[in-house]
């Protein structure tokens, strides 16, 4: 073998080893990234209860409801010591977290079901609301965002920045009274709120019908921060050497777009979709109290304003479990789509 010829093997079995050494990297990221998960979700838990048993609220409150100012003393304090409002949040939360490493939940006071029943019941929605929110907010804010940044500085291009900017600035619970007041009211193309019709079945027209206008909503106030970004990083891309000399061979402006430009963009876009994860979540929850549907943030305000300590502390572990996996996820496609960027942090 020729010294030309080890050297060719050599730099083959490199770019062989390239992608499995990717992967492993890749790999030790999320090893990485996974093993914060318990520890954070035990601060925040404890946390939850501490910052409960400092709340000036009282939940005996809200358990007896109008019969709080009917009932004596020592009647109140018997029914709280029953419910365990009287123990130290340290015990409390001891309790709870052996119950769910025994798989029990608990009940919720504030819907009087197992809070398993109250999640399988909602979650389903939330989903549903979120999943078709986002979509719509990728797929317009990449058609948009794609032509604005090859197009920068035209008259276009400088209306869709001017709306994002105005549509960031305004909080979605504003677009959503807004949408209610023009699109429902006014114009009544679409429902004021609720799942379906009163006395409906949740037939797919009907969840249909109720789901467009929430949606749209929740796409329009996450839609800025992605449209921007894409429109960003199209026009820097544009900008590569690289561009310009594929435009100087004479290859067709959009096949570069496509073949060049757009994948080159897309790690970014990527990256903020996962940064903007927990506004996404605050979004869902504004926009579903706002329009009464049925989904987890209703519960979660529910809790919270009843200090249902099984159901919120489980709500918002859930919560930070799934921005912290969101943005795991952002990384690995980005890290993914960009060969560039280091998995070592």
């Amino acid at each position: 073998m020729t010294a030309l010829d080890f050297r060719a093997d050599v730099s083959a079995s490199v770019v062989e080893d390239r992608p499995r050494a990717r992967r492993r990297g890749i790999a030790r990221m999320v090893e990485r990234r996974l093993l914060f998960v318990v520890p954070i979700l035990t601060v925040v838990s404890a946390a939850v209860f501490a910052a409960a048993a400092l709340s000036p609220f009282d939940p005996l409150v809200s358990y007896l409801g109008t019969r709080y100012m009917s009932t004596n003393e020592a009647d109140k304090a018997a029914i709280a010591d029953q419910l365990g409002f009287t123990q130290p949040w340290y015990q409390t939360y001891g309790n709870w977290v052996h119950g769910m490493l025994t798989g029990d939940l608990g009940i919720s006071r504030s819907f009087h079901q197992p809070v398993a029943q109250v999640i399988a019941e909602r979650m389903p929605w939330t989903l549903l609301l979120v999943g078709v929110a986002l979509l719509v907010a990728v797929a317009v804010s990449l058609l948009l965002g794609v032509w604005a940044g090859m197009h920068r500085g035209s008259v276009i291009d400088k209306l869709i920045s001017t709306v994002c900017i105005v549509v960031q600035g305004l909080p979605p619970f504003v677009l959503a009274l807004a949408a209610i007041a023009i699109l429902a009211l006014g114009a009544g193309w679409f429902p004021v709120a609720g799942l379906t019709d009163g006395g409906s079945d949740p037939t797919v027209g009907q969840v249909v019908r109720h789901l467009a206008l929430p949606a749209t909503v929740l796409a329009v106030s996450q839609m800025p921060w992605l449209l921007l970004a894409v429109r960003e990083s199209i026009a820097r891309t544009r900008r590569e050497d690289f561009v310009a000399g594929a435009c100087a061979r004479g290859i067709d402006i959009h096949t570069i777009t496509r073949r060049h430009i757009l994948p080159t963009s897309l790690a970014p876009f990527v990256t903020i979709i996962g940064v903007r994860l927990p506004e996404i979540i605050v979004g869902a929850v504004l926009v579903e109290e706002v329009f009464s549907w049925p989904g987890i943030a209703g519960a979660l305000v529910e809790s919270a304003r009843n200090l249902d300590m099984a159901l919120l502390a489980l709500l918002t572990i859930g919560t930070v479990l799934a921005v912290m996996l969101g943005n795991l996820l952002a990384d690995i496609a980005y890290a993914l789509l960009d060969p560039r960027v280091s998995t070592d942090g």
